[in-house]
Order: structure tokens, then C-alpha cells, then sequence
């Protein structure tokens, strides 16, 4: 609320925070439907109606232009966040019924999905890619947290129309996106370079346009394209136990050309579980990982990764936010490996997806300063371009909040 109350549309869209305060970050808008959207969430969680009206006024009168942005790949972050969370609120019965309404939040997903599905490098005729705000050559790790625009819209019927009416169908562009980026942006240490580590995530990959082929691992907010940035890391370990429980609710019809639905499930719990387990390998015990995990301070911690990570060290920062998308992830994969009888297994993830959680529902990471208006603090935005606030006194950015972390929690 009080962020509400002091942000001026004028100022752009809330990023991160700086002595507390949300501040704006020029580079795309992608943390616009984290506003509206944690509003919404809040009303769901608590019931409070000053919420609902921020989320619903906020998304009425900001978020038209995201659902028609042809420059970004965050339609998923933008527009499920906000239309797909009023959407489901009003199917639970926790709106008022609104046929008209409701169409309006059909229309705005089906819109979201398509216009996504439409930044399309194609490599091969099996894979393709959404092209990141990069340009066609590049592909984000981050992307598959946004699949859910396609899948939505694809549940709602609706299709891209390309040139001569040909029908594009935007659950085939989720799968061979899902595929391009298990193939390059995810390592499986069978030696397909020096730094094949199993489970370990590239935010980036090059590709050439011209003839489809792959040129390296790249990265924009890492450390280097040979290590692992944990937020790139965590929204694909986040991302594929979501995509996984949503392909699992469609008939197995709709996989026909992909071999079966089977096939792309099992594809996509093998990256799930692999991941999974480089992020118990490579995190404290707390569940906390720090930014990347070849930062090249984290020599001077120590024995760091058995014990709870330090957000006040003098040497790397932490992100919990990359921890709130990870959790979600744990817990969703432990999930779906109790629904197939691998009881062992989902409870080794149960329990890490729930020990991350209650680190970060606790202090120094849950913030109990009424003054601050961030909700999960030691969250790291873009270390490389020293765009993270360092309070005075200190040597590495700790003790701040950002929208996608407020968000995930």
C-alpha cells in the first residue's frame, strides 16, 4: 500500500528497491504485471479488497499494451500474472459471475499468447525458439517461465494466423521451444564442453539465424556463459515441473506429432530432476544460493555450500528471489513424482522445496520493516552491470527487495 500510495505511473514501472524504495530500471517493462499481479495474489491470500481493486484498476489501465508488446518474450510474467490471476479468481467463484468479464480476460490471454508465439526463430522443422528482446539469434532460459501464455491460449482455442491464413498452433510452438531450450540452455554432463556439469543452466544460447545452427552459450546477467546465474537456473527449474503438470491435463492427441505424450512428459521431468539436483548440489543448506554459482568471491567463504548462506558477507551476494522460484519448483516436481509412485524421490525435493521456504519466510529474508516496502529481501537484479544497490558500509548489494521476488513468495 504504501508503494501505492507514493508511485507516480509518470516514474515507469517499479523494479527494484533502493534504501527500501521501489525504483524504476530502464531495460524492458517486464515487472509491470508483478505489480498488479502480487495485489491480486495478496487479495487471494488474505481476502483484503483494497488489493483486488489495485490488481483489477491497475490491470485495466496499464496492461493492454503488454498483451500487444511484440518486442518482448515476458508475455507469461506480464499477462498471466494479471489477467490469467483474475481470470482464475472469477472461475473459483471468488469474483462475482461476469460473462463479459470474463471474455475480457479470455480475449487479453488469447491475444498474449499468440503475440508471444509470434517472436518465432524457426532452427529446424522440429525446433524453434521465442527469440528473446535480444533479437532472433537469442534464446533465454527465462523463457519458459513464460511458456504458460501459450499454453493458455492454446486451451482457449485460439491459434496465430501467419501469412496466407496459415494456422500456426501455439501448443507446437510451447513444445519445440520447451525442447530447443532442454537441448541447449541445460547441460548433462556428457561432455559437450569443458564445463558439462550436470543440471547446471545457460542463461543465453547464440544461434546462427541464417542456416539454424547453434554457435556458443552466452549470458547477460551471469557471470560468464561457462557458469550458472541461479535466477536463469531457477526459472527453468521452476519452468518445466509447471509446463509438465499443465501437458499432463491434455489428451493425447494433441502430441501426435511429437511422438507421443508421453515422450515430451518424460523429456521434461528428466530436465526437472536433473536441475533439481545441481540446485542441491550447488546451494547452502538453507536453500539460499548466491547469484551465480562461479562467482568468483565465493572462494573466500569457504566451505560455503555446508552451511546457511550469509547475505552480509563482504564477497558475493545472494538472491533469494532465484530461492522463492526454485521452491516452487521443488515442491511441483515433488509433486508430480509422488503422483507416480517415486515416493523416495518427492521427498527428497519436498524437503528441500519446504526448508527454502521456511528460510525465506524468516528474518533476514521476510522483511518486518513496515518502512521498506519490499516483501523478499537479498534478491540481486543484474550484478554484471552493477545496477544492485550497496548500502553504505557494505561491499556487495544485500538487504534489498524486487518485484519478481515479492511476487514468487
Amino acid at each position: 500500500l504504501s508503494l501505492q500510495k507514493r508511485w507516480k505511473e509518470s516514474d515507469g514501472t517499479p523494479v527494484f528497491t533502493i534504501d527500501g524504495k521501489y525504483t524504476s530500471r530502464g531495460w524492458t517493462e517486464w515487472t509491470e504485471g508483478f505489480v498488479y499481479g502480487s495485489a491480486i495474489l495478496q487479495y487471494d491470500a488474505t481476502g483484503d479488497e483494497s488489493m483486488l481493486q489495485i490488481g483489477r484498476e491497475g490491470t485495466l489501465r496499464r496492461m493492454a499494451a503488454h498483451v500487444t508488446h511484440i518486442g518482448v518474450h515476458d508475455h507469461g510474467f506480464n499477462n498471466v500474472s494479471t489477467y490469467g490471476n483474475l481470470r482464475r479468481l472469477l472461475r473459483e467463484g471468488r469474483l462475482p459471475s461476469n460473462d463479459w468479464e470474463s471474455h475480457f480476460y479470455d480475449l487479453a490471454l488469447k491475444a498474449s499468447g499468440a503475440v508471444q508465439a509470434s517472436r518465432w526463430t524457426q532452427l529446424t522443422p522440429e525446433l524453434g525458439y521465442i527469440r528473446s528482446f535480444n533479437g532472433p539469434q537469442s534464446l533465454f532460459s527465462d523463457t519458459i517461465r513464460s511458456l504458460r501464455a501459450l499454453g493458455l491460449a492454446h486451451v482457449l482455442g485460439h491459434r496465430l494466423m501467419g501469412e496466407n491464413d496459415a494456422k500456426i498452433n501455439l501448443l507446437h510452438r510451447s513444445l519445440q521451444h520447451a525442447e530447443t531450450t532442454a537441448r541447449y540452455n541445460v547441460y548433462y554432463g556428457k561432455g559437450r564442453d569443458t564445463y558439462d556439469v550436470p543440471g547446471r543452466v545457460v542463461h543465453e544460447s547464440i544461434f546462427n539465424v541464417t542456416d539454424g545452427a547453434y554457435r556458443c552459450p552466452s549470458t547477460q546477467q551471469g557471470y560468464s556463459a561457462f557458469t550458472t546465474w541461479t535466477r536463469g537456473h531457477a526459472w527453468v527449474l521452476c519452468g518445466f515441473p509447471e509446463q509438465h503438470e499443465f501437458l499432463e491435463l491434455l489428451p493425447e492427441s494433441e502430441f501426435k506429432e511429437f511422438g507421443g505424450k508421453q515422450k515430451i512428459l518424460d523429456r521434461y521431468l528428466e530436465v526437472a530432476r536433473i536441475t533439481a539436483d545441481f540446485y542441491l548440489r550447488e546451494t547452502p543448506t538453507d536453500g539460499i544460493p548466491y547469484w551465480d554459482t562461479g562467482a568468483p568471491g565465493l572462494v573466500h567463504l569457504g566451505d560455503y555450500l555446508n552451511r546457511p548462506a550469509e547475505p552480509f558477507n563482504e564477497y558475493e551476494p545472494v538472491d533469494s528471489s532465484a530461492a522463492a522460484i526454485s521452491a516452487q519448483g521443488l515442491l511441483r516436481l515433488a509433486r508430480i513424482l509422488e503422483k507416480k509412485g517415486d515416493k523416495k524421490a518427492a521427498q527428497t525435493y519436498l524437503a528441500a522445496g519446504l526448508t527454502t521456504a521456511r528460510t525465506l519466510f524468516s528474518e533476514p529474508y521476510l522483511s518486518s520493516d513496515p518502512k521498506h516496502e519490499g516483501l523478499l529481501l537479498h534478491t540481486v537484479y543484474h550484478r554484471p552491470n552493477g545496477w544492485d544497490h550497496i548500502p553504505k558500509g557494505r561491499k556487495v548489494p544485500c538487504g534489498e527487495a524486487a518485484m519478481w521476488g515479492d511476487y514468487h513468495l
